[in-house]
């Protein structure tokens, strides 16, 4: 079982409210046995850095056997480890370790759909009459002209047709993702009993204290098929009465393992009576949820079509899921990264090398102070950013991005017209993968100034091409800088965890809402309070604290020579209502790494809050 044996009740305080988890990349994580390839042995290894952080779960994206079309969101066997990456014997000691050190250990859920190789897909496909045969969904062909057809119109969120023609059924099965990915059948109980089983209780019984829900909002489909309307593509399998029957079925198995953590994707969702019946602790179905306003801002998930937007767009949807809580039982996240999106110094401060640090603490500092449970990505903490704008397509691996680069270049044509129409889409397609293409975030975690960044020792360099910009961002060098990202991401941490009430769970709202370039807003909890100031700007700007403010304490920037009534470019403050005393002291030796490759490395200085009476 989980660490916790308590069952969670509405309004209670869980572990997980209070929690900084940090979420892991396996592939890009840490090559252990210089295949170019991170592994799980990898992780073992890095635990003591991710413990120095202070955070209090890891998140591991998907691990299971998998033939990797989408990078192992299509899975062949939810009871066995990617072979690359290890073993069940390496996963039940990765287990162990976490445990040991404090650390609980949150898995990917994914059971909207499966890969085309698992065992259960290969067996509905062999014949219409098979035990298996409803464990996906098949339809019949619509035929228009004496033309076979799809079912229906729908349309994967990779592009195309979400059907596809099985010559041995002589029938489509549905698969919003790729073709590779074919959804399992809810309507199906053998199915739903097998997918609980073989996905999710194998694993708690191992020990796992939670999962991150992949696709929720998408598992149930209308079953009578209807053709989606063009205005909401998705409607016909978003937010459907069944999926939350689901959730609510796990839940049950859930609370036999104690206060088990659950986070589910909210995809596109922007209603939040409609979220507050997956994450409404009353509803026992979902701990919390991601909602993506925030994090996709200007474009969504499945679509690479980018729109400007400015900070005043963002506030909107920021301040719309930090008021969440406010007088309801449900609970919210914080996050601007993850493996999905792009890194956040890139797309919402700046990447230059003459603004990157002071942005990425700037960002961090609204990551800390944020209600909610946060979010960590790899290489967030290091302020790692996107891939350089010259490099080829040919370096980038994600599915979404390599079929929209074809769907956007690809012609039948050589005319000179469309030869400039071509070029005109590859620059507009490039743009938009520069922006937002998931590639940004998968590429080798940066450890040190070594041959590709110290993430491998493969003679052949690593699965992926690792920045360029290593040599300047890796964690051995932002260990022995006072003044690095990584030392400031330990320093808030340890301020958040102080200051838990106040940030976690209290209340928000905004100071001059409509500013288009600096984002003001205060926290309240009981008699505590805080104003947090963000300059989202490359420039400096003239900033008075509001009067009613003025008997507040400045208790952290991440500037040393900060200048009374002018914001620094990219400048954070942070101003509390309790004064309090920083004081450093040393590092233990639990967080010292014990590699021979960092075994020189000193930890930045970690801070211990002192309240002054």
């Amino acid at each position: 079982m989980g660490l916790s044996t308590v069952v969670s009740k509405p309004n209670q305080r869980t572990w997980w409210k209070d929690a900084v988890i940090y979420q892991i990349w396996p592939a890009s994580f840490k090559d252990s046995n210089a295949d170019g390839l991170g592994d799980i042995q990898g992780i073992i290894d890095s635990l003591d850095h991710i413990c120095s952080l202070g955070v209090d779960a890891i998140w591991l994206s998907p691990i299971f056997e998998s033939p990797q079309v989408d990078l192992g969101y299509d899975i062949s066997n939810y009871e066995s480890i990617h072979e690359p990456y290890g073993t069940i014997s390496d996963v039940e000691t990765l287990i162990r370790e976490c445990h040991n050190r404090g650390l609980r250990v949150l898995f990917d859920l994914v059971i909207n759909h499966t890969s085309n190789q698992h065992a259960w897909f290969k067996e509905s496909r062999s014949s219409n009459s098979n035990d298996k045969r409803d464990w996906y969904i098949w339809r019949p062909a619509k035929y228009e002209d004496g033309q076979r057809r799809p079912p229906n119109n729908w349309q994967s969120f990779f592009g195309g047709s979400a059907w596809a023609w099985d010559d041995t059924r002589q029938e489509y099965y549905l698969h919003l993702f790729a073709e590779n990915q074919p959804d399992v059948n809810w309507n199906c109980q053998e199915l739903r009993t097998a997918i609980y089983q073989s996905a999710i209780v194998f694993w708690l019984d191992k020990g796992i204290d939670g999962f991150r829900i992949d696709a929720m909002g998408v598992w149930s489909k209308d079953q009578s098929f209807p053709d989606a309307p063009e205005t909401d593509p998705s409607a016909p399998f978003n937010h459907q009465p069944q999926t939350l029957e689901i959730l609510h079925e796990i839940n049950t198995i859930l609370s036999r393992y104690g206060d088990i953590m659950t986070v589910g994707e909210f995809g596109s969702l922007d209603d939040t009576s409609i979220a507050l019946k997956y994450v409404g602790a009353r509803e026992n179905r979902v701990g919390m949820g991601f909602q993506f306003e925030s994090a996709c801002i200007g474009y969504s998930l499945s679509s690479f079509d980018v729109k400007p937007f400015t900070l005043v767009d963002f506030k909107k949807p920021f301040a719309k899921w930090q008021q969440f809580i406010t007088g309801t039982d449900g609970w919210t996240t914080m996050f601007l990264e993850n493996h999905d999106v792009a890194r956040s110094v890139s797309r919402f401060a700046s990447d230059h090398p003459n603004f990157r640090v002071a942005a990425a603490k700037m960002l961090a500092m609204m990551h800390v102070t944020a209600t909610g449970t946060l979010f960590l990505y790899q290489g967030q903490e290091i302020g790692m950013t996107n891939i350089p704008a010259h490099w080829p397509i040919e370096e980038y691996k994600d599915i979404s991005t390599q079929r929209y680069w074809s769907s956007m270049t690809t012609t039948t044509t050589t005319s000179g017209s469309e030869t400039n129409q071509i070029s005109g889409r590859r620059k507009l397609a490039m743009a938009n993968i520069l922006k937002v293409a998931r590639d940004h975030s998968r590429t080798p975690v940066q450890w040190n100034n070594s041959a590709h960044a110290g993430f491998t020792t493969s003679p052949n360099g690593p699965w992926m091409r690792v920045n360029d910009n290593y040599v300047d961002i890796n964690v051995s060098q932002q260990n022995r800088d006072m003044d690095s990202v990584l030392c400031y991401w330990r320093k808030l941490i340890a301020l958040r965890r102080e200051y838990i009430d106040l940030f976690a769970h209290g209340a928000f709202r905004y100071v001059n809402e409509g500013n288009s370039e600096i984002m003001s807003y205060v926290k309240t909890f009981d008699k505590q309070s805080a104003l947090v100031v963000l300059n989202f700007t490359a420039m400096e700007r003239v900033y008075e604290v509001p009067e009613n403010f003025r008997t507040m304490h400045l208790l952290e920037t991440n500037y040393s020579d900060m200048r009374e009534s002018i914001l620094q470019p990219f400048e954070c403050r942070l101003y509390d209502s309790i004064k309090m005393t920083i004081l450093p002291h040393e590092p233990t030796n639990a967080y010292e790494l014990d590699s021979p490759e960092h075994s020189s490395d000193s930890y930045c200085t970690t801070f211990t809050m002192i309240y002054v009476a």
